[in-house]
């Protein structure tokens, strides 16, 4: 694959899921995570431009049966940014965006603003979305990277303690990550394959490797999804939300 393209779009998709694992292929009223995800992105940009990135054959024959495009990475794929990093050496584009295969609610718009926002930079920033966090619960959850931002809403930092907090640990105003994120092709080359910082490897979120490597992060506000799917209690809820939004649920 050798076509030089302006972006595309990529799923990165895996089995073994330490907390819900195979949750990729799980169905939620008759569909799969994967075929929900892969439906809002069509929503955003053509198919031509949709990859699912995947080291596991089970997946590729699903993807195959239901004509989704995949690119074959390895096993070995730490993050899904590995994922991404393998994928740039196959497929050429100006940037990649990174859809996360679990985020079943996420608006087509909001990948859309992504990729606005990627052209205008000019390919000098990688992007990751946020939203505010609206709940205490939220607030305090390890499932949910906080993040800190500069007045120019360049990323200072990304944990999944509960940040900023005062004196008191009180929950008063604070945002989270959205999980859409966009690598300029030229970022990309100066960041090592399965090379994780001490930071990601502690928090576990891939973002911090481009931060631990002096490359800056611009943050874009979106409107945040409901639910992704980590856990049998995410299962219930996106259940839960798709039985009482069945007519409206399909996003602009």
């Amino acid at each position: 694959m050798s076509l030089n393209r302006e972006y595309i779009l990529i799923i990165p998709a895996r089995l073994k899921s330490t907390r819900l694992p195979n949750k990729i292929l799980i169905k939620i009223l008759g569909e799969t995570v994967l075929k929900r995800v892969w439906f809002n992105c069509r929503k955003a940009v053509k198919e031509k431009d949709i990859y699912v990135a995947t080291g596991d054959k089970k997946i590729i024959n699903y993807c195959k049966k239901n004509r989704i495009q995949t690119i074959f990475t390895s096993k070995n794929c730490l993050t899904g940014t590995d994922r991404i990093i393998e994928v740039a050496k196959k497929v050429k584009a100006n940037f990649y965006v990174n859809v996360q295969g679990d985020e079943i609610f996420v608006r087509p718009k909001s990948i859309l603003k992504i990729i606005n926002c990627c052209k205008k930079l000019k390919n000098f920033f990688v992007i990751n979305a946020f939203t505010q966090i609206k709940s205490k619960s939220e607030f305090n959850s390890s499932s949910v990277p906080k993040v800190l931002f500069d007045n120019n809403y360049n990323l200072l930092y990304m944990t999944r303690a509960p940040a900023p907090a005062n004196k008191k640990f009180e929950f008063t105003k604070a945002f989270k990550q959205v999980c859409i994120y966009a690598y300029p092709r030229n970022v990309l080359k100066k960041i090592k394959k399965n090379k994780k910082g001490k930071l990601e490897k502690i928090e576990d979120i891939e973002i911090l490797r481009f931060l631990e490597n002096g490359q800056k992060v611009k943050l874009i506000n979106v409107e945040g999804s409901e639910v992704a799917i980590d856990t049998k209690k995410d299962v219930l809820k996106a259940k839960q939300i798709l039985k009482k939004n069945i007519k409206t649920i399909l996003y602009n």
